[in-house]
Order: structure tokens, then sequence, then C-alpha cells
């Protein structure tokens, strides 16, 4: 079965998927619903079958990250709220490099 929430984080500097990235899924006053590390793949499925509606967020340990690769990075984490409201499946991707970051609404 697949999780209501999904994401994948590709690390731009090396052009690989981003494996062992700590991410933390919370409502936006910060109480924690789940929590997990990205697979080989970059890739991880976060919390209940279904969310809520409402406002979330993603906290990915990308400090940490690159710390355990020896580089030198500028953001210790990056907190991405969304909002879920009626959709069957939320994909959150993330593209990543020590000193710059993107996402977008993914399907």
């Amino acid at each position: 079965m697949i999780s209501h929430l999904t994401t994948h984080i590709l690390d731009a500097t090396s052009g690989m998927p981003a494996s062992g990235v700590e991410v933390v899924l919370t409502t936006t006053s910060g109480d924690e619903i789940a929590r997990g590390l990205t697979d080989a793949d970059g890739r991880l499925g976060l919390g209940p079958q279904v969310l809520a509606e409402g406002d979330y967020a993603l906290v990915f340990a990308t400090g940490a990250y690159f710390s355990s690769h020896g580089v030198e990075a500028f953001y210790p984490q990056v907190s991405v709220a969304f909002t879920v409201g009626g959709r069957a499946h939320y994909h959150v991707p993330l593209l990543l490099s020590p000193f710059a970051y993107s996402t977008y609404r993914g399907s």
C-alpha cells in the first residue's frame, strides 16, 4: 500500500539520490506525526494512510546529511510547509545542494 505522503531527495552536487536523510512530518505547530530515513534511492513514505486536511511541514535534516559526507553546508535543515486538501496522494520532492534547495508538488 502506498503512503499518503512521499518524498524523494536528489543531491544535485553528486547527481545521486540522497540516502539516509532523516525526514520528520509535523503539523505546522510542530507536533510530530512521523519520521524516517530516505532509502538508497532517496525515497521515503511517511505518515498515516490518510492525512486530514490542513497544514503540515516536512523537515529534512540536510546539515547532518552533508556533514556525514564531509561537505560544508549552509542549511542545517530544510522545512517545507504545505497544505493537504482532498488529493489521494501527495509527493513533495527536494532537490538539494549544500547552499541551495528547490521543491515542488509532485505527482
